[in-house]
């Protein structure tokens, strides 16, 4: 992976110089930035050199301006570096934005980099001893405690190259924390070229992508295809994390696309009003953060406005920590253990940072989180880092995932390689934590939810057996049509099969220890009408015969029915018509030996071999037949449908 490195400090401390220093490129291109002399938006360079294996490095440089007024591009830049050159001008020393921008480059979780002193030649040596007691003073107790100190100056050219040897070898020790595969590129700048169209420019995060990708502007979500890939200046085919880059993107125009987007693969990213972070007010804050508060909230290469509402607090004080959901004026996409930075409205000043820990659009709300869990949510961080990596992802997918998550959620969740997430998932799926309900689309259930639901479904089934005591078996159709997803519905029913809870046939099912017991009137009821059907087999009495005869009301009488249904004794061959069942399979058996001697049914033979139905009776029989896919209507005639009923 290629490293970048950036640069921070206060304005006209010569950040600028010193990259055209150690590299020859001025950073600097618009024209109020060389009429005023001081930068404005972000500059990129770059640095050749060959490590110790021979190998031919190109290191990304971005130089970020120190204007308090352009902060936030400043924020924008930082957020892809992987070490920091801290400019110091030895003849100033420590001043408000050198504070500031060492504060962001923490939040942004930089944990490397190296301090210089410019302007060497402007100071003598004992001003220079000074300045740097009070630096190392300055950086205790901050990432840059340990940094080596070098004092240059950009116009003799004095310490340059001890310099330049020092960033050498940062880059032969230091490994960028880069974990997954998702390709991310956020966009700090939108350009076009005659005859090229639209360009893109930035850090490339992680993942990579080749030239005829297609990919999607989020959080517009604007489909698009890579033209062509420059990696400062060359043309190459493939972009790699880590890398400046620039991207000619096919069919979009500039007005189409802005600083703050993200350049992601279709799908592989899901936009969302609301995040859910660790928020830390920093030490250096004026004031308490409260609760509802408004802020400039900085997120990869995008500036937006937000709203913090505080977990359990209605103020956060300097130094201190708490869960956060933070609501946006517009989409953006994130992924777990993203940094963000806060800046207050008056004064304009950075006061807070945040890790994402769910930047998804339907974590719970925060009243529904126990403090329990917001301690497990704040440590999950943590965790991943620890390499409890098993208990971390099922914090994730249990935490307000009821109806399952997916793999692509899961990867914005967990923030790890496909490779570490597959074995971590294996493990969790052996310990039988989660299950995968879903295989074709990889969407998992923590065992919490899959034991609440199998618990509703049994309490489902119970509730139609006392709704419908003649019933034995529940319709399946009207058992799955309480769970959203078809695919979760199945796997639950064949969990609780599983457990031998409850029988399943065609008819439908039933709790194991259901059996259907008949009021005195019922089972009178029951007899007179198995008598009635009996009787007179060929001429059965049909439903509007029955309720005269019977004297009963028509659900009692219909609930009857369909438990003769249900024992196997009558057949509904249609509404309102039944059957006995041993009468429709004689018949059957004389269909049967029909079709061996013979093609075609007429309705004069089937009159002949059903034993005398009429007409009434003879045609709903014949269509129930074809219902079930026995014969098949051919003209005025039937054929056979199923052949292998023959060798029955």
């Amino acid at each position: 992976m290629a490293i970048i490195m950036g640069t921070a400090g206060h304005i006209d401390h010569g950040k600028t110089s010193l990259i055209k220093a150690l590299t020859g490129i001025h950073c600097d291109r618009l024209e109020e930035e060389k009429k005023r002399g001081i930068t404005i938006e972000l500059g990129f360079a770059y640095f050749d050199f060959i490590k110790k294996n021979n190998e031919k490095i190109r290191m990304g440089i971005i130089d970020v301006p120190g204007h308090e007024k352009f902060v936030k591009n400043m924020v924008a830049g930082a957020n892809g570096i992987d070490f920091v050159l801290l400019v110091i001008a030895a003849d100033e020393g420590i001043m408000p934005q050198t504070r500031e921008h060492l504060e962001i480059c923490s939040l942004l979780n930089i944990q490397e980099g190296i301090i210089v002193l410019t302007k060497k030649d402007m100071v003598e040596e004992e001003l220079l001893e000074l300045v740097k007691e009070d630096v190392h003073e300055f950086v205790q107790n901050t990432f840059l405690e340990n940094a080596p100190i070098f004092a240059v100056s950009s116009y003799t050219g004095e310490g340059i190259d001890a310099l330049k040897q020092a960033i050498i070898e940062k880059n032969e020790t230091l490994i960028p924390k880069r974990r997954n595969n998702i390709f991310r590129l956020p966009v700090d700048r939108v350009f076009s070229l005659k005859g090229h169209g639209t360009l893109i420019t930035g850090t490339l995060l992680s993942g990579s992508a080749k030239v005829g990708d297609d990919v999607c502007i989020m959080p517009q979500n604007i489909e698009t295809k890579i033209r062509s890939i420059q990696n400062h200046g060359e043309n190459v085919e493939k972009a790699f994390a880590g890398h400046r880059t620039s991207i000619n993107l096919a069919n979009i125009e500039t007005n189409q696309i802005e600083r703050g987007n993200i350049i992601a693969f279709p799908n592989s990213l899901i936009p969302s009003t609301r995040w859910l972070v660790k928020l830390h007010c920093l030490p250096s804050s004026p004031k308490p953060i409260r609760h509802k508060a408004e802020i400039h909230f900085h997120h990869g290469t995008k500036e937006v406005m937000a709203k913090l509402y505080l977990k359990d607090k209605e103020n956060l004080a300097p130094n201190e920590e708490c869960l956060c959901e933070v609501r946006f004026s517009e989409p953006l996409c994130g992924i777990f253990q993203d940094k963000c930075v806060m800046r207050s409205f008056s004064p304009l000043q950075t006061v807070a940072g945040a890790s994402i820990i769910n930047p998804l659009p339907n974590f719970p709300k925060l009243k529904h989180i126990t403090p329990e869990l917001a301690e497990n949510l704040l440590q999950l961080e943590k965790n991943f880092l620890e390499k409890d990596t098993a208990k971390a992802m099922l914090t994730q997918i249990s935490f307000g995932n009821n109806q399952g998550i997916s793999y692509t959620e899961l990867m914005l969740l967990c923030n790890l390689d496909t490779k570490t997430l597959d074995k971590n998932l294996q493990e969790l799926l052996t310990k039988k934590e989660i299950v995968l309900f879903d295989k074709e689309n990889k969407i998992y259930l923590a065992k919490k939810y899959v034991a609440l639901y199998e618990t509703i479904m049994l309490n489902k089934i119970k509730e139609y057996h006392e709704k419908e005591p003649l019933k034995q078996y529940m319709p399946k159709a009207s058992l799955l049509s309480n769970f959203e997803q078809t695919k979760l519905g199945h796997f639950l029913l064949e969990q609780i099969h599983k457990k031998e809870l409850i029988y399943i046939n065609d008819d439908g099912l039933c709790l194991k220890e259901h059996t259907i017991n008949l009021k005195s009137h019922e089972k009178d009821l029951k007899e007179t009408l198995l008598e009635k059907f009996t009787n007179t087999p060929l001429n059965p009495p049909l439903l509007k015969e029955l309720l005269e005869q019977t004297n009963t009301n028509q659900k009692e009488l219909l609930n009857v029915l369909s438990l003769l249904v249900q024992e196997g004794k009558l057949i509904k061959i249609m509404e309102g018509m039944y059957f006995l069942h041993s009468e429709i399979q004689k018949i059957l058996q004389n269909l049967l030996n029909f079709y061996k001697t013979n093609e075609n049914l007429s309705p004069t033979d089937f009159k002949n071999i059903s034993g005398g139905l009429t007409r009434k009776y003879s045609i709903p029989v014949l269509e129930y037949f074809d219902k079930e896919k026995i014969t098949i209507r051919v003209g005025d005639g039937r054929k056979l449908r199923n052949t292998s009923l023959l060798s029955l």
